[in-house]
């Protein structure tokens, strides 16, 4: 009893503090994001405005904390909450209750009081089911793969029981802690359950070492087939974990408001990058991606990977890769009109690395900026907003979800996630992007094709993959993966011919640069100058004028 009345004067006293700290600019951004978080993906009033979010819980004591996220909201900023999984059970000691009630009381009396959306970043939880227990169950009960051989592998399997699915509703969401915070934040307008979404699962061109695709289809078949049988045996099982984890919730409005993301959960964006990019894909004549029929909303890699070639200034970048997601989104959207929309982020760098760090050959692994270094450059804020934004105008998601490991402290990275803030909180600032962002539509640029031609399938090779500007820096063509883009920019336009209005948003990674002339399809060349941490121009049609947007 006394753990329950030292846990229970905790919640009161955090939430005094925090009701009593919600003033009229708080309420108003409170308001906003609300608003934004509960729009349909494309209703009367156009494209839901962004938000920030973040993978880094702030569980370890530092870095992205919830009373870190309270500062943030106390100072305008447009931000998505989220917090760690909540496990185990709270009241068992004094110490279990401080430290839950230490961790969400305050965040989840603002958010209660302000009536805000709620996320919460989950692990891949039905890894569990390959767990040793379920390892050592009989073959017809288990759900890992089970070789030609008869040999259990650490595997989820496509063509296993689906009984076991369920539960995973058991170990995470029936728990007293799930439960206390049902009743601390009862009527919480929308809960996003956002996965890790990384359990080891067989890969399709990994099928025929699988006694149950073999003993079902038989050797031989064509990959398209093994993709699409390995696609279905998944959009079977993973809504059976959904479902009991939706049915787990003792809360009817966290029933019924709760939503499943998984990073990833979307489709390639390596889409015709190399000849093997389908090996990495469950493409078939039926869809891109199978992850819109089985997840509520997907949160893809808008990443600079410290593991490879990919940087921020060449062909090979994100910035070109996730083009490929304009088409797939439309298809996305087709199959579940209410798919949730955003993305994550991560420039590369997992280490707490400074300028002045010496990039040993351990930090060049682990650092992009010392990657980016060893190529004789710097890699600053301002380098990190000008990418930053061209993801966001490219994609404009719902949520632009930042990825720092989970034991990252907030320095240095704090002058690079202000940026972020600062790109989202703008669109809420300047009308101008506003309206674009709302009902701008995406200008393809049709004088070449998208670089990654690698066996594109026929039914997508006129699809527009296409959106960066011919800039009068690009090299000639054709283009290699490394080949240097010196300035990425792209338009959205509004208005009907003869009062068109273009918004020009350009950024140039390695340096600032003057008087660059761009050509936006259908009006002509413009003259601006492109920074590296972008800019943003707006070009009427009528009177043929120009205007940077501060």
């Amino acid at each position: 009893m006394r753990t329950k009345w030292l846990s229970g004067i905790g919640w009161f006293l955090c939430s005094t503090v925090a009701i009593a700290g919600i003033g009229p600019a708080t309420k108003k951004v409170a308001d906003e994001i609300r608003q934004e978080a509960l729009l349909p993906p494309n209703g009367s009033v156009g494209r839901p405005l962004p938000l920030v979010s973040h993978w880094n819980m702030g569980s370890q004591g530092r870095g992205w904390t919830p009373h870190y996220q309270l500062e943030l909201l106390n100072s305008g900023h447009h931000i998505l909450p989220w917090m760690s999984w909540p496990q185990g059970n709270p009241d068992t000691s004094e110490k279990n209750a401080k430290r839950f009630h230490d961790y969400y009381d305050a965040l989840i009396a603002f958010c209660r009081e302000s009536n805000l959306p709620v996320s919460f970043r989950g692990t891949q939880w039905e890894a569990m089911l390959v767990g040793k227990e379920y390892r050592e169950l009989p073959t017809e009960k288990c759900p890992a793969v089970i070789s030609v051989d008869g040999k259990v592998i650490r595997k989820l399997s496509p063509f296993g029981p689906i009984d076991p699915w369920r539960d995973p509703a058991r170990e995470y969401v029936d728990t007293p802690a799930m439960k206390t915070l049902q009743r601390m934040y009862p009527d919480p307008p929308l809960v996003l359950f956002v996965s890790n979404n990384e359990a080891p699962d067989l890969r399709w061109h990994q099928a025929e070492i699988s006694k149950r695709y073999l003993d079902k289809y038989g050797e031989g078949r064509p990959d398209a087939f093994k993709r699409k049988v390995v696609a279905e045996g998944w959009m079977e099982r993973y809504p059976v974990m959904f479902e009991a984890m939706r049915k787990a919730l003792v809360n009817d409005t966290w029933k019924k408001n709760v939503r499943f993301v998984g990073y990833g959960a979307f489709g390639p964006s390596h889409f015709g990058r190399w000849s093997g990019w389908k090996d990495y894909s469950l493409i078939t004549d039926e869809w891109t991606s199978p992850y819109w029929h089985i997840w509520d909303g997907g949160s893809p890699s808008y990443y600079t990977h410290n593991w490879c070639d990919n940087r921020d200034h060449w062909v090979w970048s994100t910035q070109v890769q996730s083009m490929n997601w304009i088409f797939q989104l439309d298809e996305a959207c087709q199959v579940n009109p209410n798919f949730w929309w955003e993305i994550s982020l991560w420039d590369g760098n997992a280490s707490n690395w400074t300028s002045e760090m010496e990039c040993t050959p351990e930090a060049v692994k682990k650092s992009k900026a010392c990657q980016y270094m060893q190529d004789g450059q710097t890699y600053t804020p301002d380098r990190y907003l000008g990418w930053v934004q061209f993801g966001m105008w490219l994609l404009r998601p719902r949520v632009v979800r930042e990825f720092r490991g989970s034991t990252t402290s907030l320095e240095p990275w704090r002058p690079f996630f202000e940026r972020l803030l600062f790109a989202v909180d703008r669109v809420y600032a300047d009308k101008t992007l506003e309206e674009f962002w709302r009902y701008g539509k995406l200008v393809p640029n049709r004088a070449y094709r998208h670089p990654y031609q690698e066996d594109v399938p026929e039914k997508y090779r006129d699809v527009d993959r296409w959106f960066l500007l011919d800039t009068s820096l690009d090299s000639p063509r054709p283009w290699t993966q490394k080949t240097n883009i010196p300035v990425f920019s792209l338009t959205l336009v509004l208005g009907e011919k003869g009062t068109r209005r273009w918004l020009v948003y350009a950024h140039s990674p390695l340096e600032d640069r003057s008087d660059v002339m761009i050509t936006l399809p259908d009006y002509g060349k413009i003259t601006i100058d492109v920074p590296r941490a972008g800019a943003f121009y707006l070009v009427e049609e009528l009177g043929h004028r120009k205007l940077e947007l501060r």
